[in-house]
């Protein structure tokens, strides 16, 4: 009697450790059938997504990973960061007012436009259906977290480290690009972006620095900060500040 074995998804978000556990499993011949990314979207129009990385997602990362024979699954909410930023608070004291800036550590878009999609989909799996995480092997905490069995980190298995992963990637021409002026993922809207993140946004990406000041600007709002200390306009006025300076000195 032949046993069907259990279906392998791995998830990615195109970092590091999620494309080097794909090439891991590639490598060593792990089974896989295919690899879920779910896409966080600011509007209709506009990825979630730092633009650099979306290119390396669509022009580069999805390209190769079909040539290696993996079949990538886009996930996308029906719901946007900007349907949430303007929805209306229902509840509480804040009642009637704009939501919002989302807060960090709770934010209501990593819930609504990216669990909650997989979570959707993983009910369309078939039982007992393995997840491949990427989770190096020095990420301990997060290790002792993976549901045994069910969830399982092939860094770990083949002790890679996160530097290992980013290596790995390198070599086989499967780094993302914003890992030259950051160590994380996340969308370009992040509350918990760095400062070298919200620096190169507004750098390199005026348009969409243009559409945080929009929405900073709307009456109304339940919070005005954009992370726990500071407004959206507050940085926007230190980097002009900064600039300013920087010509000063150019010109002395």
């Amino acid at each position: 009697v032949t046993v069907e074995r259990p279906k392998f998804i791995a998830s990615c978000s195109f970092g590091k450790d999620s494309l080097a556990t794909i090439l891991l499993a590639k490598e060593h011949g792990e089974p896989l059938d295919e690899a879920v990314y779910c896409e966080v979207m600011f509007d209709k129009g506009i990825s979630g997504e730092v633009p650099e990385h979306r290119d390396f997602i669509y022009e580069t990362a999805i390209p190769r990973l079909e040539e290696m024979g993996v079949s990538v699954i886009v996930l996308r909410s029906a719901k946007t960061y900007v349907d949430l930023f303007t929805g209306r608070v229902t509840r509480g004291p804040k009642k009637g007012m704009v939501r919002s800036f989302p807060l960090c550590g709770k934010c209501a878009v990593q819930r609504d436009c990216k669990v909650r999609p997989i979570q959707r989909y993983q009910k369309t799996l078939p039982p007992g259906t393995v997840q491949y995480i990427g989770i190096a092997k020095d990420e301990q905490e997060r290790l002792l977290r993976l549901e045994g069995g069910r969830q399982v980190s092939l860094l770990a298995k083949y002790n890679f480290t996160e530097k290992d992963a980013w290596e790995f990637c390198r070599k086989a021409g499967l780094l993302s690009p914003v890992y030259a002026f950051t160590d994380r993922g996340g969308c370009w809207f992040c509350p918990n972006a760095k400062r070298a993140e919200l620096r190169h946004l507004y750098d390199y990406h005026p348009d969409l620095w243009a559409r945080m000041l929009a929405l900073q600007a709307i009456p109304n709002k339940a919070t005005e900060k954009f992370n726990r200390t500071q407004k959206f306009s507050d940085i926007d006025s230190m980097f002009r500040q900064e600039d300013g300076i920087a010509a000063l000195r150019q010109a002395a």
